[in-house]
């Protein structure tokens, strides 16, 4: 990566920080930081592009000021012997696939591998997409949230580490599909069960609208 790609990407990142942080900002000092940090970001942006702030300034409202849907990641983490991973979420108590938000810069394949890593201390490796997921459809969430689930395995002959990230957890198992614990986070519920199609090689990645269509007609 070059210099003046690098600052493209720090530009971006203070642009996805900004967005959000003036959407959901509940005070006028909160809103004057995160005013600051935009105008940091677009100036920034001049200056990896080499274009002049004036024309980086038509962009504040359509694309510095406008949130998009946050994006997440998660790790539908099997076995060999057809088991998943899951965790217990330290904040509701409720099992879940290792995930988390996903960070500029970062493919969604290497967000589930990092943050199965970081939770659960386990390196794994993303073998294929099990779909995309629209949360409004899927469980339910605060924000709009593209969810994107990857099948992963285990890397063979590296032992487990101790998680970088364990505090978000209170638990992990191994669980056969037969056996998976009653208390699943809504948010999962819904998306475990297609992650073990895909790895039976029964089912295409996912996506809503195919799905959606696919309602419609049955």
């Amino acid at each position: 990566m070059t210099p003046t790609e690098q600052i493209a990407l720090w530009a971006d990142k203070l642009r996805d920080v900004s967005a959000l942080g003036l959407h959901f900002a509940q005070n006028i000092y909160d809103k004057e930081h995160y005013q600051t940090v935009q105008d940091i970001a677009m100036a920034m942006l001049a200056l990896a592009t080499g274009e002049n702030l004036a024309a980086i300034e038509p962009l504040r409202t359509p694309i510095f000021t406008r949130p998009t849907p946050l994006c997440v990641g998660d790790a539908a983490v099997i076995d060999e012997a057809g088991r998943m991973l899951l965790i217990q979420r330290a904040d509701n108590k409720l099992w879940a696939m290792p995930g988390g938000a996903l960070e500029v810069g970062e493919t969604p394949a290497a967000g589930v591998v990092r943050e199965a890593l970081e939770e659960t201390g386990l390196h794994c490796q993303a073998v294929t997409l099990v779909g995309v997921f629209d949360s409004r459809f899927y469980g339910s969430s605060r924000h709009h949230l593209y969810q994107f689930v990857f099948l992963c395995k285990p890397i063979a002959d590296v032992e487990m580490t101790v998680a970088s990230h364990a505090h978000e957890t209170v638990d992990k198992r191994w669980f056969a599909e037969a056996e998976l614990p009653t208390a699943i986070d809504p948010n999962h519920a819904a998306r475990i069960p297609i992650a073990f199609r895909v790895w039976r090689g029964e089912s295409p990645a996912f996506f809503d609208t195919s799905n959606l269509v696919a309602d419609k007609h049955e």
